[in-house]
């Protein structure tokens, strides 16, 4: 009898236990694990499906998953730092949870995996791009005339910015894109704000980091850029 009580308890308790599962979105990155033989799938899409036949099988038992974008690149990098033997489950395992701590995930919510790799995929673009800025502010160093961290006031100028821009809006759903020309590539972040009557403001506060981040490298660079804001009204 207490048998059955400890497994109908782990039952429930299995229930509210949060998991993350890597996804190999991209072909050749799907290619690239096949080296691996501990790696038991051959065919991409036949995969995709059985991921995604695993995710309504979780939420159908009331399970809460998240999905996280499994790069083998990275994974080779954190299986040569941490001392793993990268051709075992075990350290695939390892690997996704450390993505779930640090890399951008997005929940499974029962839609379809094809609406919802789009969305993994640039939240992973956000990350990236955030963690790029971020690094070329930091190196960027102190003015040579006042000694001021230039990053730093950079980016005290850019959330002075934002603010005044988005309280110039009024009223409204407003879109904004900020791009700024650096050497790669340009960087650009979105930010959308649902600018309230009663002036109550609700935004991303990720989304509104990355914004600030980049339109701060753009001032303490002084690349050529642009902000461009929409604001739509329920008339």
């Amino acid at each position: 009898m207490a048998d059955i009580r400890h497994q109908t308890l782990r039952r429930v308790l299995r229930r509210e236990i949060a998991g993350t599962i890597g996804l190999l979105t991209d072909e050749e990155d799907f290619r690239t694990m096949r080296s691996y033989r501990s790696f038991a799938f051959d065919d991409h899409t036949s995969y995709l499906q059985q991921v995604e036949s695993l995710l309504r099988s979780l939420a159908a038992q009331g399970s809460h998953t998240t999905v996280a974008l499994f790069d083998p690149l990275e994974y080779a990098e954190y299986c040569a730092e941490s001392g793993l033997e990268p051709d075992t489950p075990a350290s695939r395992t390892r690997f996704t949870a450390h993505l779930a701590a640090t890399g951008p995930t997005v929940p499974y919510d029962g839609r379809p995996l094809a609406e919802l790799v789009p969305e993994l995929v640039d939240e992973a673009v956000r990350q990236a791009t955030w963690e790029y800025a971020t690094t070329l502010l930091t190196r960027i160093g102190t003015c040579a005339t006042c000694g001021e961290d230039i990053g730093r006031a950079s980016f005290i100028r850019a959330a002075h910015l934002l603010t005044r821009v988005v309280d110039t809006a009024g009223p409204g759903s407003l879109h904004l894109v900020c791009s700024v020309s650096t050497t790669p590539d340009t960087l650009v972040a979105v930010l959308r704000v649902d600018q309230r009557t009663d002036d109550a403001i609700r935004l991303d506060e990720s989304e509104a980091l990355e914004f600030t981040t980049v339109l701060a490298l753009g001032i303490a660079t002084r690349s050529a850029g642009g902000l461009v804001m929409r604001t739509t009204t329920p008339d």
